[in-house]
């Protein structure tokens, strides 16, 4: 297919859509599989050839699947089936538009300094997945609706026991699930919890975490983690060195904010749970702020004949979370941020910004930043059957599509579709300021 990776041009202005309330992201999900099936019946009859083959391809995969079940399992080993590529979508089918090509239409990733890199690798995630899942199973919060799904608590739970900090603080905890995370983590290290809403109240309503080892700024103690006085609260925790703490963001707030406020407090660990793709969510976020023209994969053609424009309205109708150019583009053809604003605050503060402005905020971002890495998502959607977000804009997955085996070892397969279904390129950056600064 002819879905290459697209970087484009720029354009002013307009607000709308996206109310900010990300109500899919735990969801479950929409008829996909009846979807293919109806595609599949379609498909076979204006190619016979082929609907005579893909049975006989589908009883060769059960025979190996089966085979492979006598090998012993003291460790994840790569079976025959997970080797096994994907039925080829043929230009033209009905099947093409489910074709997962991740980066195809660009990961605008943000640059680095020096194009630091982490030191951890793909191996080591797939080992960090074999040990969490049965750590995701004795979650208290089972429905963790508007909240982290399987993907980022993985994230969020790898990162924190391989960074292992002296102190985590978590800036927005809703009913407690991040913050059982990071406990899961590291079992003994300090919490700092910042929430408008202490997690304690939902206990009334059903299943909520509050940790015995945390300190809360919630409910009528609530402080925004810009207002705080860190150096009194890092020196009541006996921190003399802030390099030495994790700051996990999931309050919904303009990401290039508190990217400043952290550099300000002297943190150099940060992670952002909501990194949402240009064009989507309710703040500013790294993602959208190093979508930019000069990246490669960054940057979007408002023309409505263009390739980007066809490959994105093709792809809208199969996930939910795609944006198409109507969508994407404001008034004067603004693509930057949403629609050429800056939104922040759930969505409750809007700042309409230029073209020039938002690469300006691209610049700053460069100039202070150390390491860039955006989480992966766990599994390919033929694995996990989510239908919301476009692989399309994201990285390849830790488990491609067609590795079902291993999928299924490391115990994927007992969860939901459900909690595969929140993923928005979560993100871990390291920040400092240059001494000519």
């Amino acid at each position: 297919m002819q879905e290459t990776t697209l970087s484009v041009r720029r354009g002013a202005p307009s607000s709308e859509d996206d109310d900010g309330r990300d109500d899919s992201k735990t969801k479950k999900p929409s008829r996909l599989t009846m979807d293919v099936l109806s595609h599949l019946r379609r498909f076979s009859i204006s190619a016979p050839c082929l609907a005579v083959a893909f049975p006989l391809f589908l009883v060769f995969i059960i025979a190996v699947a089966v085979l492979s079940r006598s090998r012993p399992r003291t460790e994840i080993l790569v079976s025959p089936l997970d080797s096994l590529p994907l039925v080829p979508l043929l230009p033209g089918s009905a099947l093409e538009g489910l074709a997962p090509n991740f980066g195809s239409l660009g990961v605008p990733l943000c640059r680095s300094k020096h194009g630091k890199m982490v030191v951890w690798t793909t191996k080591d995630l797939l080992k960090g997945l074999e040990e969490f899942v049965p750590v995701y199973e004795t979650r208290p919060i089972k429905n963790n609706m508007y909240g982290m799904g399987f993907d980022h608590s993985f994230g969020l739970w790898f990162m924190a026991r391989w960074l292992k900090p002296d102190l985590m603080i978590e800036s927005g905890a809703f009913k407690g699930h991040s913050t059982w995370v990071l406990r899961q983590a590291m079992p003994e290290t300090r919490i700092i919890s910042l929430s408008p809403r202490h997690p304690e109240k939902y206990l009334r309503k059903g299943p909520a975490y509050v940790d015995a080892n945390c300190t809360y700024f919630a409910g009528k103690d609530f402080v925004d983690f810009g207002s705080v006085d860190w150096g009194s609260v890092l020196k009541k925790h006996g921190i003399a060195d802030p390099s030495r703490v994790l700051a996990f963001f999931d309050d919904h707030q303009n990401e290039l904010k508190r990217v400043k406020q952290a550099l300000k407090a002297g943190f150099h660990n940060l992670i952002f749970e909501d990194n949402y793709d240009t064009g989507t969510g309710d703040h500013y976020s790294l993602r959208q702020i190093c979508d930019q023209t000069y990246i490669t994969g960054g940057g979007h053609s408002c023309f409505k004949d263009s390739d980007e424009a066809k490959i994105r309205l093709k792809r809208k109708k199969f996930w939910k979370k795609a944006v198409d150019i109507d969508y994407l583009c404001g008034a004067g053809e603004a693509w930057w941020g949403v629609k050429g604003f800056m939104r922040d605050n759930f969505n409750h503060s809007n700042k309409q910004i230029s073209y020039d402005e938002h690469v300006q905020n691209g610049r700053f971002i460069e100039s202070v930043l150390d390491l860039y890495w955006e989480l992966p998502p766990v599994a390919g959607p033929s694995l996990t059957h989510q239908t919301r977000y476009d692989p399309a804009r994201s990285p390849d997955p830790i488990i491609e599509d067609g590795k079902f085996g291993l999928f299924q070892r490391l115990g994927l397969t007992r969860f939901e579709t459900a909690v595969f279904n929140g993923y928005t390129q979560m993100v871990f950056l390291q920040v400092s300021v240059s001494p000519a600064s």
